[in-house]
């Protein structure tokens, strides 16, 4: 039947102020198709974790099957007394009970999608915005990115605001499907600096979109067919900061799971100076 509950309960969320956390992993099955590893870590500089990730699968066999269902949620929260750790636990809750409620609830029902509901898009769009409110109202003054994906068979349906990224990993090499919503990467499009002086540049932190820090949120959104054997990767800064795109991609390629790579890429991470909370989550298709 649903094993809804069984996935929520065993994946759930992550959040808070612990070393490392990580996921015990999903391996690809003949009724999913999806593998899933996720962890986060605090760093080797920062005292406390102020990222959050959100987890769940969904697999529905039987004459009414329907397609594999996943939600995946990341957020770095920032503000200080604990602001940012609240603001990111906030965000991907919020944005998870509206995606459940507004889609995933509706659709054990009822299976036909009639033209007239929300495209897939517009609910993400809506769950960011009710995390929006959700960290306005919980966490006073604290902000957080949020970076999220549905994903309805082959389909990849994401939302994002701040600078956590998604990728694409595969058949192309390694696609960064979101755009930063960050100080300098404005800069960089306004021709006023270039990538290398990006990296050092003493802004290179800011953000001029956050979730909880406006009550007019503009969310960017992104359609993905992802194909067999490529993944999907969510991660906030203090992973990407830390390893380019070619040393994200080695590790990735060689590990012997997705769950060993995100374990590898926030250790990888760590050793290369750790300066901020890491936080991954690698979605596969199975090319079987």
């Amino acid at each position: 039947m649903i094993d809804f509950l069984r996935r929520v309960l065993r994946l759930g969320s992550a959040a808070g102020s612990g070393r490392r956390r990580r996921g015990r992993g999903i391996s690809p099955t003949a009724e999913s198709g999806l593998e899933v590893g996720w962890a986060t870590d605090v760093g080797a500089v920062r005292g406390h974790n102020e990222d959050a990730a959100f987890v769940m699968t969904s697999i529905r066999a039987g004459d009414d099957a329907t397609p594999m269902f996943g939600f995946f949620g990341i957020a770095d929260g920032m503000g200080g007394h604990r602001a940012g750790e609240v603001a990111s636990s906030v965000a991907v809750s919020a944005v998870a009970h509206h995606v459940v409620s507004r889609f995933y609830l509706p659709a054990l029902i009822s299976h036909q999608r009639d033209g007239a509901e929300p495209t897939l898009s517009d609910v993400l769009v809506e769950a960011v915005k009710a995390a929006n409110r959700a960290v306005s109202t919980e966490a006073p003054g604290g902000g957080t990115t949020l970076t999220c994906a549905l994903v309805l068979g082959e389909r990849a349906y994401i939302a994002h605001v701040g600078d956590s990224r998604a990728y694409i990993v595969g058949n192309k090499g390694f696609e960064q499907v979101t755009h930063d919503h960050s100080l300098v990467d404005r800069l960089i499009e306004l021709g006023e600096l270039d990538r290398e002086e990006a990296v050092n540049h003493p802004q290179r932190n800011v953000l001029y979109r956050a979730v909880g820090q406006s009550a007019a949120l503009e969310v960017d959104t992104h359609v993905r067919t992802v194909p067999p054997g490529c993944q999907l990767l969510l991660c906030s800064d203090g992973l990407w900061s830390e390893l380019n795109d070619g040393e994200m991609l080695n590790l990735i390629s060689n590990a012997p799971s997705l769950q060993a790579a995100c374990d590898d890429l926030v250790a990888a991470a760590n050793r290369a100076g750790g300066h901020d909370n890491s936080t991954v989550v690698l979605v596969g298709w199975s090319s079987q």
